[in-house]
């Protein structure tokens, strides 16, 4: 097979919700379309992804390297020559070649999008969900494949207007949709004022168990202590990011301290920041680990992420990556993890599942469309589409 072409875009988000540190007003995503010269159905295979949430679109390092140096490279760098179709992991050894070490976040976005795009290429030729190509890559017997996936609603952010009307709202929603558990920001507001916005999304819910907070990095060392002891006789299910990611001190002193789960990795890109992470940082046996496939490299770096992760003490059922969309979940789905999460009419076009997705009792069902699925989320693949015509 051959790549036809690589086409990129930038992508306004649109959305005006808030967390503790920022607004998201500009921010931006971007879209990949890898298009091959090959047919499956009677329609041409072409590889989708985008590079999730959180951070701003990475199109200049795919324009500048990441794109020229896929559509140069000889088939025998990217092609497994066993089943003739795309092997990610060699494409991204091949990618990475000429990159320096550290400074991950710089490329880790740019390469992640690429890689799952040629994973949904991958997923697409076999005719497979991506999720069970990922099992078979990686090692998940079959018998041990999920039928169903835990999975909680993302959401909680701060609104204008009556807050807590709106939060009121929102939870509601979650819920009516079949959610058991939610997350909600927290850290942006007097403490008084954020501890009134808890307790006002735990009278909605059975127990403490069924809500966590994500405090976005608001904290210091004093202000995370000080919060964490507020919030420990609520029995939470986590607390997300007290602090700078890389503050690894007061994440340590924040897991010694509260008795419940600390969670963080969004903001960790790659399997060596996620070791120290877990040595300097949190214990790994009350840590919620939840790094990001396309932020981090892709699905490859997540397995590895994974290895390092278990071999801390980390449990798989404790590994729920961040992004709240259909990547997250084949990649949860496809290495065995505890979950994942989901952002249901959050982020435009962008956010939730897509059509084959159910919540029943907090649990989704899994996509039989082959690859990622991207083409049942119609508003999504309107604008793929816009990319490959």
């Amino acid at each position: 097979m051959r790549i036809l072409d690589i086409v990129e875009r930038t992508v306004p988000i649109l959305t005006e919700l808030k967390n503790a540190r920022v607004d998201f007003s500009e921010m931006t995503a971007t879209v990949v379309a890898v298009i091959t010269d090959q047919f499956r159905d009677g329609r041409r295979v072409v590889g989708y992804a985008f590079n999730s949430f959180g951070r701003y679109a990475c199109g200049g390092p795919l324009r500048e390297r990441f794109i020229p140096r896929l559509m140069k490279a000889p088939a025998a760098e990217w092609i497994d020559p066993a089943s003739g179709l795309p092997d990610p992991l060699q494409a991204v050894r091949m990618l990475l070649r000429r990159e320096k070490a550290g400074a991950d976040s710089e490329r880790s976005m740019a390469v992640g999008t690429l890689e799952l795009a040629l994973w949904d290429i991958v997923g697409k030729l076999s005719g497979r969900p991506l999720y069970q190509v990922l099992a078979e890559r990686f090692g998940l017997p079959d018998a041990s494949l999920p039928r169903t996936l835990a999975c909680y609603a993302g959401g909680g952010f701060y609104q204008s207007g009556n807050d807590l009307e709106k939060l009121d709202a929102e939870i509601r929603g979650y819920l009516d949709m079949g959610y058991t558990a939610v997350k909600i920001k927290t850290g942006g507001l007097r403490l008084a004022d954020d501890l009134r916005r808890i307790e006002h999304a735990l009278a909605l819910l059975p127990d403490g168990s069924h809500l966590a907070l994500d405090a976005s990095c608001a904290f210091d060392r004093q202000q995370a202590l000080a919060f964490a002891a507020a919030i420990a006789p609520y029995g939470l299910r986590w607390l997300e990011e007290p602090c700078e990611p890389g503050d690894l001190e007061t994440y340590r002193a924040v897991s010694e301290a509260y008795p419940g789960r600390v969670a963080g990795g969004e903001n960790l890109f790659c399997a060596q920041e996620v070791h120290n992470f877990l040595r300097y940082g949190p214990a790994p046996d009350r840590v919620v680990l939840q790094p990001d496939p396309p932020l981090a490299y892709g699905a490859g770096e997540f397995h590895r992420i994974v290895q390092t992760s278990v071999l801390q003490g980390v449990p798989l059922e404790h590994i729920v990556p961040h992004g709240g969309n259909m990547m997250s979940l084949h990649v949860a789905a496809g290495l065995g993890l505890g979950g994942a999460e989901s952002y249901p009419g959050l982020f435009g076009p962008f956010g939730g599942f897509s059509n084959e997705i159910a919540v029943v009792d907090g649990r989704v069902n899994l996509p039989a469309a082959p690859g990622i699925g991207f083409e049942e989320q119609p508003a999504l693949y309107a604008i793929f589409a816009q990319l490959s015509s």
